[in-house]
């Protein structure tokens, strides 16, 4: 009995890690900069297209290609957040919804056009395939590989934001702008690197997501829901929280349909209406 118990919750641990790689930086430019950007999981889309053209059509190995899938993403979002995003730091949140949501749109015409709406395969190293057995608990390579990553990913961000002084320059931005300027601080370069490093983790968790859940043109609106789950249950501004979020969606995901299959991926809903309830701001939102 013990062991299906502990292989739900290690494929569910496994699955809310990359719910919190794709979710994490939304958690940084919504959280720190106040921008509501609904194209977050465009640039994750980007990042695991990124990965599958450079395998499929220049041969590249797995692991060479997730630097440059974070570095497209990131760039991508340096292009737009200075063409477009810049614009719109002080607007509404309605008018940062209605421009984000539009990007993710053209997004997905995009990539249907270049891609068609196929699903796109990823072949992955042969030790990453395949899986092992501890106490008759068998674990799949790939799951333990994406939950190391999730904890590298944690502690350096963690450690980034919080404790260097760039994360103070971010948040000094964050809470008054002008004293910020008249401080020194380069307000409008501390928001485009802060906004291409969350942007480059969507891209590297989408091009890490594509062997768990696929990839195809609607991911950036389908999985688009799931990372704001993430990051409304876990607080805005917290990495913490989304860690935490992230973690028990996965689990209350894959124990639903394990266990409770009749209703399905509901129990994700009902898991975050009850926290809310309970926590309006999130488990660590600091307003």
């Amino acid at each position: 009995m013990i062991a299906p118990v502990v292989g739900v919750l290690f494929d569910g641990f496994a699955y809310g890690m990359l719910l919190f790689l794709l979710s994490v930086g939304l958690s940084v430019t919504l959280g720190m900069m106040n921008f509501v950007n609904l194209a977050h999981c465009a640039f994750a889309m980007l990042g695991g297209y990124v990965t599958v053209t450079l395998m499929e059509a220049a041969g590249w190995p797995f692991f060479a290609t997730l630097p440059i899938a974070f570095l497209a993403a990131a760039l991508a979002s340096v292009v737009l957040e200075r063409v477009l995003y810049r614009r719109l730091y002080r607007a509404s949140e309605l008018d940062q919804v209605l421009l984000t949501i539009g990007i993710a749109f053209i997004s997905v015409a995009i990539a249907a056009y270049i891609y068609g709406t196929i699903q796109q395969p990823v072949r992955l190293p042969s030790y990453l395939r395949g899986s092992f057995t501890v106490m008759g608990v068998s674990i799949a390579v790939y799951r333990l590989f994406l939950v190391g990553v999730s904890l590298v990913i944690t502690l350096l961000l963690i450690a980034a934001l919080e404790y260097t002084r760039f994360g103070a320059q971010v948040r000094a931005a964050v809470d008054n702008q002008r004293m910020a300027r008249g401080l020194g601080i380069n307000v409008d370069g501390t928001f485009a690197v802060t906004f291409a490093l969350g942007s480059g983790l969507a891209g590297l968790g989408g091009a890490l997501a594509i062997e768990i859940i696929g990839l195809d043109p609607s991911f950036a609106l389908t999985y688009l829901i799931y990372v704001l789950i993430v990051v409304s249950m876990g607080g805005l501004g917290s990495i913490g929280g989304s860690f935490v979020a992230a973690t028990l969606l996965g689990i209350s995901d894959m124990a639903g349909k394990y266990y409770v299959p009749e209703i399905g991926s509901f129990l994700i809903y009902l898991v975050m209406v009850s926290l809310l309830m309970w926590r309006p701001a999130g488990l660590f939102g600091r307003r």
